[in-house]
């Protein structure tokens, strides 16, 4: 008889996870609580406008990427997208020249050394660790071990070049632009604070240097950032065919209130139809959670051991965001405007709650907007525990947000009344509603040192049969991170099943 799995959660790394698994002959049920598939990678509509809820680039689609490597072993076509080039232009505070994130390895050389002269030791640097750690990362190894069979994992996807960077993995960013000679370089260091918040959570004095190699790299070929055709739901919606097509079923509007665990292992979910009100348990062998590492200090209650608590209740602050969606005419933009943009307006003040506004652009003909119109989405990293005070005027406050994000952005756009057409604004309030994210965190953990990589959360939990998927595991963020991550999961999941892995599950205590 075949093993019975139940996912929690329809965002990419659920939806990965389950396809893999349907098609490796699990029997799959997947449970999502809201009425949509793709979670922070999903879409919504508004008068003709189709906008990406957060997620709005692709990472992996090029030969040897994760998605394509998926999509393949899915046997699908790959979805149709353009590469990002520049991947981001970046403006820093009172300046009207941007800094180009060209996708050419070539063009990016001479943008970086025109901007930030005396630092290619530093950039040099970076794409040698990159091409060592994508070289290690293909040979698909599990991080961080937590038995046998992941440290066999990690063991034959060593090699020499990865032992060399192993003293690095205890750097920061500003540790090796101190250690390049470039550590007073203050342009630098703002746009390497924009670009690594985006990606890593954290500023450069905080992110984890080997991790800042890949996101800060990743951009350029043969690697790239891709604007997808229609919408992020694309992602989502061939994730859900192959799932269906293999014998995998689908719940949206159904909510996992409780992960049940008996004698010490996970062996039900109690799932509440939010059409009918109604609760039943429904029993696996495993139980998959694609749910921020908080998220299960309410799903195990009582049932979460100690130590693991312990673990997720100190995990650092995760943020959330702001985010402003406009669906505006074309004259708003102007000419030969990058897909992806970022502003940084208060080089005084902390980065984050509205100084810097990541900004997505959709363009001509892809399917986000009528002709003639343009959807544009900017978003900033806000304290999602400032939504929560009692005491706030919430609607005061977004419409407040609203319009400081809207009078930052007509310094770029002409954003006057009649340009646009639709407005409307998302809080971490929001975004809890309508992903169940605790609190409406996004963007996983902060890749810190004590976070990344050898030193964060494992996929397989201490409660044997629950694991965790996600962008709270390796390697982070982002739909191309929680597809590896998906990735490594099944490879355990399977192991556990056969030989390898039984009985060897770990306590995590630290």
């Amino acid at each position: 008889m075949a093993k019975r799995v139940v996912v929690i959660g329809g965002g990419i790394g659920g939806l990965t996870t389950a396809a893999l698994l349907a098609q490796r002959g699990y029997c799959v049920q997947l449970f999502e609580q809201a009425a949509q598939l793709g979670g922070c990678a999903s879409t919504f509509q508004r008068r003709g406008f189709t906008f990406d809820v957060g997620a709005t680039q692709v990472a992996g689609l090029e030969p040897g990427g994760i998605h394509a490597e998926i999509f393949a072993a899915l046997q699908l076509p790959p979805p149709p997208a353009t590469p990002c080039d520049p991947a981001c232009a970046v403006y820093l505070p009172g300046e009207t020249t941007p800094i180009n994130v060209w996708r050419s390895r070539d063009r990016w050389q001479l943008e970086r050394q025109r901007h930030f002269p005396h630092s290619e030791r530093f950039w040099q640097g970076l794409e040698q660790l990159f091409a060592i750690s994508w070289r290690f990362q293909q040979r698909q190894p599990i991080l961080p071990p937590r038995n046998g069979f992941d440290l066999w994992q990690l063991l034959q996807a060593l090699r020499a070049d990865t032992l060399l960077t192993v003293p690095l993995s205890l750097m920061t960013v500003t540790d090796w632009m101190t250690l390049c000679g470039v550590g007073g370089d203050r342009r630098l260091r703002q746009f390497l604070d924009l670009q690594l918040k985006l990606y890593s959570q954290v500023d450069a004095s905080e992110t984890a240097l080997l991790y800042a190699a890949t996101a800060l790299c990743l951009s350029q070929e043969p690697h790239g950032l891709y604007h997808l055709h229609g919408s992020m739901q694309v992602l989502s919606d061939l994730l859900a065919a192959a799932l269906g097509r293999d014998g995998g079923q689908i719940y949206t509007r159904h909510l996992v209130r409780r992960i049940q665990v008996e004698r010490g292992r996970a062996v039900a979910v109690q799932v509440e139809n939010l059409k009918t009100k109604t609760l039943q348990r429904v029993e696996a062998d495993h139980i998959v959670a694609n749910v921020p590492a908080q998220n299960l200090l309410q799903l195990l209650g009582d049932a979460i051991p100690p130590g693991y608590a312990r673990r997720l209740k100190t995990l650092p602050p995760a943020s959330g965001a702001f985010v402003i969606y406009l669906g505006v005419k074309e004259a708003a933009i102007p000419e030969a405007c990058p897909a992806h943009l970022q502003f940084l307006y208060d080089p005084e003040g902390p980065i984050g709650e509205n100084n810097s506004l990541f900004v997505s652009v959709s363009q001509p003909e892809d399917g986000r907007a009528p002709s003639g119109y343009r959807t544009l989405i900017a978003s900033s990293f806000t304290e999602p525990n400032f939504w929560r005070q009692p005491d706030l005027d919430y609607a005061a406050t977004k419409a407040q947000y609203t319009q400081t994000a809207l009078k930052r952005l007509s310094q770029f756009f002409d954003l006057r009344p009649e340009h646009i057409v639709h407005c409307e604004a998302a809080t971490p309030r929001t975004f809890w509603r309508y992903t169940a994210r605790l609190d409406g965190i996004v963007g996983g953990i902060g890749q810190r040192l004590s976070t990344f990589g050898p030193f964060g959360l494992a996929t397989r939990t201490p409660i044997p049969h629950l694991w965790l998927v996600g962008d709270s595991v390796h390697p982070g963020e982002g739909t191309a991170g929680v597809s590896y991550a998906a990735r490594a999961l099944v490879q355990q999941l399977q192991a556990s099943d056969n030989h390898f892995g039984r009985n060897h599950y770990n306590r995590e205590t630290a």
